[in-house]
């Protein structure tokens, strides 16, 4: 993960204010906020409190809201962890929705007559809105205000951990958020060797599923029978959302070393009849929960059929990241209720995931392991949720549990992880919707008649 450097912030936001604090106060009597302790004590909170108080003022055009939005950020840009806490915990406590104000909008709309009712019912919804959404929104007329916003966000959704009170605000922020990136904005931009090096250096930095070791690598990944593709939206032109890397193959790929291989043959585009999304990374952990649907599959799909008419089937080669943790916490008498559980049960201790041995008992365990990973994927849920996080966002998108891939994938992580185990989700554009619907709403997981083999 990475987040935007503080330095390319504090340049966007002192460039829209070059004059710094002078700038925006101007005549006013209003505290300087850019010499705090990065502590945040109380008598610095009182006087960005105060700063606060004049960015909510309904009385200032939007040249000096937006201005003093921008300062707020140069300050927070400069605190410490405790003083975060401080600032976002001031936000969410004292700048909510105000009890009183709600109460009164309530009764005036109840008490209200003929055309005034609609008056009354649009100053209700106002009186709903927390005062710190108004002031996160003023950072939408901030250059890198959006990418400030989703940045704070990723700091929420760690700090509300240990910090209880910041929930509310980081779900007001994550509905705010969610309106502006809407699906219908987001532009499919194809990468190649020659694309910007920014952009580039940005893939390499997201890569979350199989990290990019070299630039051979990333060349490699950047092939003649590959494709690389980054959505961007305008509210962040100059940050990818998602990374999307495809490999054109014949049949399903079971595993990714050989779909990676730098000295591997390049595959022949004419004859391949598939495309293996082996990853899909999101570059934003800020905008983690804010779902864009099977719009992105979708896409990449309609490109990619459009540019090789013969490809016949598109799936993933997916990792199984919570498998292992899984099986290790499963209790021995849900194990044995379990295909494969007796069969796993019965090899000698200790039976670790990680290590994998030539013996014996080889046949036994994978034989295990591959039922066990089948129902961990398609059984074992918490309510209509599938337990592993990468199974969720493919069946949520429509797709189908193809095929489970024995020594997929041979790195540390990968046997650390499912033992090695890698699992193909297909996508059949024309079952897409349906698949997604009854998973949402029933919990239905979609098998291939080789997975509902191995649940037997």
């Amino acid at each position: 993960m990475q987040t935007q450097p503080a330095n390319l912030f504090e340049r966007a936001f002192k460039k829209l204010v070059p004059y710094g604090f002078d700038a925006v106060a101007g005549r006013r009597a209003i505290p300087d906020i850019m010499n705090l302790d990065a502590e945040l004590p109380e008598r610095d909170l009182a006087r960005v409190r105060e700063w606060v108080e004049n960015c909510l003022d309904a009385h200032a055009g939007q040249v000096e809201a937006r201005n003093r939005a921008a300062m707020l950020g140069r300050m927070y840009l400069k605190l410490s962890h405790t003083g975060k806490v401080r600032f976002l915990g001031m936000l969410a406590e004292e700048y909510g929705i105000d009890d009183a104000s709600v109460e009164l909008a309530i009764s005036s709309w109840q008490n209200a007559q003929g055309g005034d009712r609609a008056r009354k019912a649009h100053q209700l919804r106002k009186a709903l809105e927390p005062a710190h959404n108004r002031l996160l929104k003023q950072f939408t007329g901030v250059p890198s205000g959006v990418k400030f916003l989703v940045d704070m966000r990723e700091e929420l959704l760690n700090l509300k951990k240990e910090y209880s009170t910041l929930e509310s605000l980081e779900v007001d922020l994550k509905e705010l958020l969610a309106t502006w990136f809407d699906i219908g904005l987001l532009q499919l931009e194809e990468l190649s060797w020659n694309s910007s090096a920014a952009l580039l250096e940005k893939l390499i930095a997201y890569e979350a599923v199989h990290e990019i070791q070299s630039w051979s690598d990333l060349k490699n990944r950047l092939d003649s029978d590959r494709r690389c593709f980054a959505f961007i939206h305008p509210n962040m032109p100059e940050e990818p959302l998602i990374f999307v890397e495809v490999a054109l193959v014949n049949g399903l790929a079971g595993s990714v070393q050989k779909l990676l291989d730098e000295e591997a043959p390049t595959q022949d585009i004419g004859s391949a009849d598939t495309a293996i999304f082996y990853s899909i990374s999101n570059a934003q952990p800020g905008l983690a929960g804010i779902s864009f649907g099977n719009f992105l599959i979708k896409e990449v799909v309609k490109k990619l059929s459009g540019e090789f008419p013969q490809l016949k089937q598109f799936a993933t080669l997916s990792p199984i990241p919570g498998f292992a943790l899984w099986l290790e916490s499963c209790p021995p008498a849900t194990l044995c209720e379990l295909p494969g559980g007796e069969q796993w049960l019965s090899l000698p201790a200790p039976r670790v995931v990680s290590v994998i041995e030539a013996n014996d008992s080889m046949e036994i365990r994978q034989e295990a392991l591959t039922k066990l990973a089948a129902a961990y994927l398609c059984q074992s849920k918490k309510g209509k949720r599938t337990l592993d996080p990468v199974a969720h966002f493919h069946l949520s998108n429509g797709a189908q549990v193809a095929r489970l891939n024995w020594m997929g994938d041979v790195s540390q992580k990968g046997l650390r992880q499912a033992a090695g185990l890698m699992v193909n989700y297909l996508y059949e554009l024309p079952k897409i919707e349906q698949r997604s619907e009854q998973y949402t709403s029933e919990g239905v997981v979609s098998q291939s008649s080789a997975i509902k083999k191995l649940l037997k």
